[in-house]
């Protein structure tokens, strides 16, 4: 039993590291219970608890500012917006076509208030929502003194939650966040085991695949973790020895299925899958019993046997010095989290400009989109339902929400529509098996709410049923329940996600390519000051923290991840188009491994002297390719912006003794590589210095 505890919560843990999603879902459940207990010795209608039960969950589901002061500030903020929405939304309900305008309106200045940051995108959607479930349960200006009693009282019930209840702990979120880690790094040996087994397939490549983004997610976790724990020393040294692990995690990956790539002997096979395995046991033990991976046989024996120098080779020898050099540089991560760690100066210098408030850019043609898909929608739903034409509008801005082109809003539409839809089923079970039990019924709307805001950050197709089958318990414990209405809102489900679609693609529309390039932009501009600084650190010239600069350059392939989706989601019916997606952002992963790789290893002066006229000359060789790349996606298919020019081939590294240094050098030439590898996608030329000159 025990065993079963703990296994369910390693992978509990991996699922939700630090348990951030399971304590945000669990304080909406709770910030629900306690509004609810407060409004019911009032004896207020059903409608009015239902309001406070609301403003509870949406405020612990949206407010979501770094810092306590901060948040408190929000929730005040909230307070007033939702009274706003609230009253405007009672007086329009006599109104007919005043609700309908405020409504769609109300789309606008929800998408355009995500420029503003996180508070911005918690107030507009607050002011939406508060907006929209007043319409929905029918409230009446007669209500609006008792209607903002309980917006005021679910505000303060979340308040009590967050702030006392199920505050946070940051320390032990830090230790959950290095158990999930450890998990996931165990998740990605496991990939390696299965992808051994069977010699490499294209299931296993895929699963190994995931296991290392899931892995790197959870280091970008513990570099965000570890300042509210450690001192700066301590959390930049942290964050160094992370990479190396994470590094050395893609090597072993690499390395496997170069492995696999040879024949190999079947008992030469089964040894190094039980290797893995014996270094996956290690890898499951509690952080804070490490790092007493070090004091443990095997650990010795893998650094031996890894460290082997023969120039004949056994097979399997790359996989075995690779598992070595993983416990290496786990240990050392390990060891790095204790609070008495030193490490290098930082440079804490901030030039970012501030983003302008007010502008004309995709955000804002994503919310005049918005607004015409709104209105769409109003139409089109008045035809399914003169009653219920508000779930277009809502499915409308749900759609736009977080979507930065056509192709975003397409496949969040397509989910919505897929979850509505088997929300349906759920919310039809579900109804019937209560049977008019209010008790049973808000037991089984709180799991709604609590797996809604759960899943929200991770499958917007089990939100969407968690809403839907919540909704159907709701018409239930409201006395409206049938099959006829549910199937109403599948209905306006579709035509909300036709008409934002509809909208997207007509109105001023913002194409996946041309958001994609200019977050490829972004991060040629990241890596351009990644670069820039890395040569003034390794020449002796500054001493800065690049390891900062590469996690901000890791962010925006992230961003550019989340922008390709269209591109490489199933939906895409265009292989071609799917094979692009996955390519551009296969190529700039490659430049984000290989910049973190030396983020790593890069120290001040390590090539000062003799060394540093060869690394100014192959940096700004790398920098001027860069602006190449630049001018080609600033005027795509226009004019010539130049030629790449590709290494001749010599070794950067060439006299190089330190082995450190060399390896330092040898990532900045793959990441020349890459570079070139990304012009060749946007068809920029690279020339070939080992080809015969032209006479």
């Amino acid at each position: 039993m025990n065993d079963f505890r703990t296994a369910a919560l390693d992978r509990l843990t991996a699922a939700d590291p630090g348990l951030v999603r399971l304590r945000l879902a669990g304080s909406a459940v709770l910030g629900i219970v306690v509004a609810v207990a407060a409004l019911l010795p009032a004896h207020l209608p059903l409608t009015v608890i239902l309001v406070g039960a609301i403003a509870a969950m949406m405020t612990a589901f949206t407010v979501n500012d770094p810092t306590p002061g901060a948040q408190a500030v929000t929730l005040g903020l909230a307070f007033l917006t939702g009274a706003a929405s609230i009253t405007v939304a009672s007086l329009g309900s006599g109104l007919p076509p005043l609700d309908s305008v405020v409504f769609v309106l109300l789309i606008f200045v929800a998408v355009y208030a995500q420029r503003f940051g996180t508070r911005g995108t918690a107030l507009g959607s607050i002011a939406f929502f508060l907006f929209f479930f007043p319409m929905f349960l029918q409230a009446h200006v007669k209500q609006v003194p008792q209607l903002l009693l309980a917006l005021a009282v679910g505000v303060l019930a979340n308040a009590v939650v967050r702030f006392l209840l199920l505050r946070r702990n940051a320390a032990a979120e830090f230790l959950r966040v290095r158990r999930a880690f450890r998990a996931r790094l165990g998740a990605v040996v496991r990939a390696t085991e299965a992808y051994l087994a069977v010699n490499g397939s294209e299931r296993t490549r895929k699963q190994l695949r995931s296991a290392i983004n899931r892995l790197h997610e959870c280091v970008l976790l513990i570099e965000d973790a570890a300042p509210d724990v450690v001192d700066a020393r301590a959390a930049d040294r942290l964050r160094r020895r992370a990479i190396e692990v994470e590094l050395a995690v893609q090597w072993l990956a690499i390395t496997v299925q170069r492995t696999c790539s040879d024949e190999l002997a079947t008992e030469v096979r089964d040894d190094l899958i039980a290797r893995l395995a014996r270094f996956r046991a290690l890898m499951e033990r509690d952080p804070r019993e490490l790092p007493l991976i070090s004091q443990t046989g095997e650990y010795s024996r893998m650094l031996v046997e890894g460290s082997r120098i023969d120039s004949h080779a056994a097979p399997g020898d790359g996989v075995r010095k690779a598992l070595a050099e993983l416990a290496l540089a786990d240990d050392r991560a390990q060891r790095a989290a204790a609070p008495e760690s030193t490490a290098d100066p930082l440079d804490t210098d901030d030039d970012d400009e501030p983003a302008p408030r007010f502008a004309y850019d995709n955000r804002t043609r994503s919310a005049i989109q918005a607004v015409v898909g709104g209105g769409l929608a109003v139409l089109g739903g008045e035809l399914v339902s003169h009653q219920r034409w508000y779930w277009a509008v809502l499915t409308v801005f749900v759609v736009f929400i977080g979507a930065s082109s056509a192709g975003a809003t397409f496949v969040k539409g397509v989910r919505r529509l897929g979850g509505t839809l088997i929300g349906i089923v759920g919310g039809v079970l579900l109804a019937l098996l209560v049977g008019g039990d209010t008790a049973a019924t808000l037991a089984l709307i709180l799991v709604c709410v609590f797996g809604m805001v759960y899943t929200a950050r991770v499958s917007q197709v089990a939100m969407a049923f968690f809403v839907t089958s919540m909704l159907g318990l709701l018409y239930s414990l409201l006395g409206t329940f049938s099959l006829e209405v549910l199937w109403i809102r599948v209905a306006e489900t579709a035509v909300g996600a036709a008409a934002g679609i509809l909208a997207a693609v007509v109105i001023v529309p913002v194409r996946t390519r041309a958001v994609m390039l200019d977050d490829i932009g972004e991060v040629l501009d990241d890596l351009e000051e990644f670069l820039e600084h890395t040569r003034g650190l390794l020449a002796g010239e500054e001493n800065v923290n690049i390891i900062e600069l590469s996690r901000d350059l890791d962010r925006g392939v992230e961003q550019v991840r989340t922008t390709v989706e269209p591109l490489t989601h199933p939906v895409n019916l265009r292989s071609a188009r799917r094979d692009y997606g996955w390519h551009v952002l296969t190529t700039l992963e490659t430049i984000a491994f290989r910049a973190r790789h030396v983020a790593a290893r890069a120290q001040p002066g390590q090539l000062a002297g003799a060394d540093a006229d060869r690394l100014r000359l192959f940096t700004g060789r790398l920098l001027r390719n860069i602006d190449v790349l630049r001018k080609a996606l600033d005027a795509p298919g226009g004019a010539d912006p130049g030629t790449l020019v590709r290494d001749d081939g010599t070794p950067v590294s060439d006299r190089v003794e330190a082995a450190e240094t060399r390896a330092v050098l040898s990532s900045l030439s793959h990441l020349d590589e890459a570079l070139v590898s990304l012009g060749r996608v946007f068809g920029v030329q690279a020339t070939d210095p080992r080809a015969p000159a032209r006479p």
